[in-house]
């Protein structure tokens, strides 16, 4: 049985808008692979959404490479691993199972870290594993008596994991915390900290700083434009526009292309009223939680058949983006592929 159901206009729109522009071979710099059983842990805090954990219950490594397969046929997905990042799960598991998976196949790793870890733990552990490339870090670590509202980024990236990272010139891949996303002070003006204190680092900004509407930038790439190295991950973002903005103050070299599957792998189109953005779904398809969901609009039947898979409309918006900025092939596959190949070492 097929692990997506992939329908004649999921097929006509990856073949009509997506697969010439993808090369043959390209990178997803940001795919999360677990099993069920790692879920070992009461997750109480609730500081990331709640929709995308009703997409799948986990997510082997042989699941990605089918989703991959299904959904870009003909092309060659090499994906940069790690764990789910919920807080329920056994990163004890969770991490050696990445670590095997990548060298499996072939694909770089980071290593999920907690910042209760001593940098001599983590150290060992990144090191004991040539796949791990460097930390993939997320809010959900973050002290439990510190208010979601004001987690700060050094909360769960830690000086002392910043400067193992600096010594080894890892790669650090950061979602960054606070209601006010990329347009909050404290994380625009903490990502410029991190670049000149840390600059043999490679510091990864996922989902173009969870930017998903255009209030969310604010005065952050204005801000960040003279930084040097950072890069941006459009993973999970279908703003066109602020893909736009990033490419006008970076360029094509500094943003690279992430799926975040198996979440979007889901069928949505994403909206945004009032600064709030809001995945149109398919009547049914995340099942009866999702009516609660404030970031869900259920649509129904027939209008539903035109609702394709998410990763489909992430890519599509940068393909707009680029195409409003007149940017060639060369840079599309620099994004897609060459970017992430340095950053990787691949």
């Amino acid at each position: 049985m097929a692990l997506l159901d992939v329908r004649p206009y999921d097929r006509e729109f990856y073949e009509t808008r997506l697969k010439d522009l993808l090369p043959d071979t390209f990178i997803d710099c940001h795919a999360h692979i677990w099993h069920d059983r790692f879920c070992v842990y009461e997750d109480t805090k609730h500081r990331s959404q709640l929709w995308p954990m009703m997409v799948a219950k986990d997510n082997p490594v042989e699941d990605l490479i089918e989703t991959n397969k299904e959904l870009f046929p003909g092309k060659n997905v090499i994906s940069a691993l790690y764990s789910h990042t919920n807080i329920s799960v056994d990163l004890s598991q969770a991490n050696p199972y990445v670590a095997e998976s990548a060298a499996k196949y072939g694909f770089p790793a980071l290593y999920v870290s907690h910042p209760s870890q001593s940098a001599e733990e983590v150290e060992r552990e990144v090191l004991a594993n040539p796949v791990f490339k460097g930390l993939k870090v997320y809010l959900e670590y973050a002290p439990s008596y510190i208010p979601n509202n004001e987690i700060r980024i050094y909360d769960f990236l830690p000086p002392e994991h910043l400067a193992l990272a600096n010594r080894h010139q890892w790669v650090v891949q950061l979602h960054i915390p606070r209601p006010g996303r990329l347009a909050d002070p404290v994380n625009y003006v903490q990502l410029r900290e991190i670049e000149e204190k840390y600059p043999d680092l490679q510091l990864l900004v996922a989902h173009l700083g969870r930017a998903y509407a255009d209030e969310d930038v604010g005065n952050a790439l204005e801000y960040l434009k003279d930084t040097k190295k950072t890069v941006w991950d459009f993973t999970a973002n279908t703003n066109e526009n602020v893909i736009r903005q990033v490419l006008e103050y970076f360029g094509p070299e500094r943003l690279i292309y992430g799926s975040d599957f198996p979440i979007f792998r889901m069928k949505a189109r994403r909206v945004v009223e009032n600064a709030f953005y809001i995945n149109e779904i398919p009547e049914g398809s995340l099942g009866e939680a999702a009516a609660k969901d404030a970031h869900l609009r259920e649509i129904p039947y027939p209008e539903a058949e035109k609702i394709t898979f998410f990763i489909y409309e992430e890519i599509d918006s940068c393909r707009r983006a680029c195409e409003k900025l007149g940017l060639g092939q060369e840079d599309v596959n620099k994004i897609f592929y060459a970017n992430s190949a340095r950053i990787f070492g691949l």
